[in-house]
C-alpha cells in the first residue's frame, strides 16, 4: 500500500505531499506515515525532493495553524476540552514547558508526545500566534528537508538510519529546544524593555 501511495504521489507531484501534510497536521488520521512517504518520494524523484519538502512544510504549517486557531476560537465547538488522564497531563506539560512541548514532537516523531495534543493546548492557552508559527516552521524545515536529503542519498535505507540514530537525533532536538527557549525568553524580555521605554 505504501509503495502504491508513494507512486501516486510522485505522479501527482509535490502537491500530493502538500495535501497529505495539511490533512495530517489538521488532525485527520491517515493510513501512511508522512515521513516515510516523503523519503520515498525523494528517493524516486530526487530532482523534486526539496520542492516536495517545501510543500510538506507549507502544508504542515497550514494544518497546524488551522488546528491552533480552531482550538483558540472554537474550543467548545470543535475541540473536546481536556479530561482527566492523558489529555489533562499534556495540558499540564504545556503549562510547565510551553512551546518546547510543540517543538520536540514537531521535529521528531516521538510516540509518547503527540503533537496535536500540544497544538490544541497552545491554542486553548492563547499562545502568541507568531511564536507558534515560528516554532512549527523551524522544526518542520529541519525535519522535512533533512528527510528529503536522506531519501536522496540513502534511498530505502533512510528509515533504518533514523532508527539507528534515534537517541542522537533526540539529543539534537533537546539542544535545539533549549536554544529556542532562550531565544523566546530573549525576545519577550526585549519586547518588555521596549514597552517600558515607551511608557
Amino acid at each position: 500500500m505504501l509503495h502504491t501511495l508513494s507512486d501516486a504521489l510522485v505522479r501527482f507531484g509535490p502537491a500530493g505531499i502538500f495535501l497529505l501534510a495539511v490533512l495530517d497536521s489538521a488532525g485527520v488520521p491517515l493510513p501512511a506515515a508522512m515521513d516515510i512517504l516523503l523519503m520515498f518520494v525523494a528517493f524516486k524523484s530526487p530532482n523534486r525532493a526539496y520542492l516536495t519538502a517545501a510543500m510538506a512544510v507549507v502544508g504542515s504549517l497550514g494544518g497546524n495553524v488551522t488546528l491552533f486557531l480552531l482550538s483558540r476560537h472554537g474550543v467548545r465547538r470543535f475541540i473536546k476540552p481536556p479530561q482527566p488522564g492523558k489529555p489533562g497531563r499534556f495540558r499540564e506539560w504545556f503549562d510547565r514547558y510551553g512551546l518546547v512541548t510543540v517543538f520536540i514532537p514537531s521535529l521528531l516523531p516521538i510516540p509518547p508526545l503527540p503533537l496535536k495534543a500540544f497544538v490544541v493546548s497552545a491554542g486553548v492557552l492563547r499562545t502568541p500566534l507568531g511564536q507558534f508559527v515560528a516554532v512549527i516552521l523551524i522544526s518542520r524545515v529541519i525535519r522535512y528537508f533533512g528527510e528529503a536529503y536522506l531519501g536522496i542519498h540513502l534511498g530505502l535505507g533512510a528509515q533504518s538510519y533514523l532508527k539507528h540514530n534515534a537517541w542522537a537525533l533526540t539529543g539534537v532536538a533537546v539542544g535545539l529546544a533549549l536554544a529556542m527557549v532562550l531565544w523566546l525568553r530573549w525576545a519577550e524580555a526585549r519586547r518588555g524593555a521596549a514597552r517600558a521605554t515607551l511608557q
